[in-house]
């Protein structure tokens, strides 16, 4: 597998860990779940807007928002995950090892926290991306090492 196919299916991983953690946390914790329709309202306002927005929810709807944030949503985490692959190659995607994985996924709410909020959430989120890119390498080594 190539880098292209390693860092789609690293991050699209890796994003469905992080949702599925979204999702055990409104049931265990009573967190509501990030939603992601706010986020394509931040993206579709940004021409019109300033970058840094303190109330987006307070920002008329868009019309797909749902489908630009949740778009974005894996995109980015695509991005992250060819951030992985940059810095410690395609080796790692062979042999998978949970520090990187937590370096770029605890690293990784520094985007939330510097362009749109900041919560300690994020962080706990963002650890879950970590460990969801690990967990999502780990598969496909396993997978297709046959």
């Amino acid at each position: 597998m190539d880098y292209v196919t390693n860092t789609l299916v690293i991050g699209a991983g890796a994003t469905l860990v992080m949702d599925g953690w979204g999702m055990a946390r409104k049931r265990l914790l009573g967190k509501p779940a990030m939603d992601y329709g706010l986020v394509g309202r931040w993206i579709a306002h940004r021409p019109r807007e300033r970058f840094r927005q303190q109330r987006i929810a307070a920002l008329p709807p868009v019309r797909g928002e749902r489908l630009i944030g949740w778009s974005a949503h894996y995109l980015i985490g695509m991005a992250f995950a060819a951030v992985l692959l940059a810095l410690w190659g395609l080796d790692w995607a062979r042999h998978p090892t949970l520090g990187p994985a937590l370096i770029v996924g605890i690293g990784s709410v520094a985007a939330p926290l510097l362009l749109m909020q900041a919560r300690v959430q994020s962080l706990v989120t963002h650890t879950v991306f970590g460990l969801g890119l690990y967990a999502a390498a780990w598969l496909q080594s396993t997978l297709w090492r046959v």
